[in-house]
């Protein structure tokens, strides 16, 4: 990945992970940089939970890139694991440097060798950009997903 490096993210990087998350219209409406308390709360249940893999992407020893890679065991495909890629976010400055086809192409290759025989992700309807980066990577829109807020 030559001087891209992916690592578990620390609570250093949150500041970086956090602005990327609300650098668009709907993570602006549903991120708050300003109090990182829930967001730091929450890398630490992450960080303890070994099915879950927050990284980032760092760049010069700057924070580009950051995804949730989730493994999921399961009964169903005859007991298979399955991960789930969540939360990919690349930061404004790398977008279209290849960037995100790597770190996309790094968590199928984890989720590979944590030998999940699926990898699986959701894309918000409205991201259709995103919908066609997918797509060029071998995904398949197979699926109609359904949310409930609580």
């Amino acid at each position: 990945m030559g001087d891209l490096e992916i690592r578990a993210a620390v609570a250093a990087d949150v500041p970086a992970i956090v602005a990327m998350l609300a650098d668009d219209p709907l993570g602006a409406q549903r991120e708050s940089p300003e109090d990182l308390t829930p967001y730091l709360a929450a890398l630490e249940r992450l960080s303890n939970d070994p099915n879950q893999h927050l990284v980032v992407a760092v760049r010069e020893g700057r924070v580009v890139g950051t995804l949730q890679l989730t493994m999921i065991p399961g009964l169903s495909h005859k007991g298979a694991t399955r991960s789930v890629i969540e939360g990919v976010r690349v930061h404004a400055d790398e977008r279209g440097s290849g960037l995100g086809t790597q770190f996309i192409e790094w968590a199928i290759d984890e989720s590979r060798r944590q030998k999940c025989q699926l990898v699986q992700l959701t894309s918000d309807a409205t991201r259709t950009d995103a919908h066609r980066f997918y797509m060029r990577l071998g995904f398949t829109a197979s699926h109609v997903g359904f949310k409930l807020p609580l």
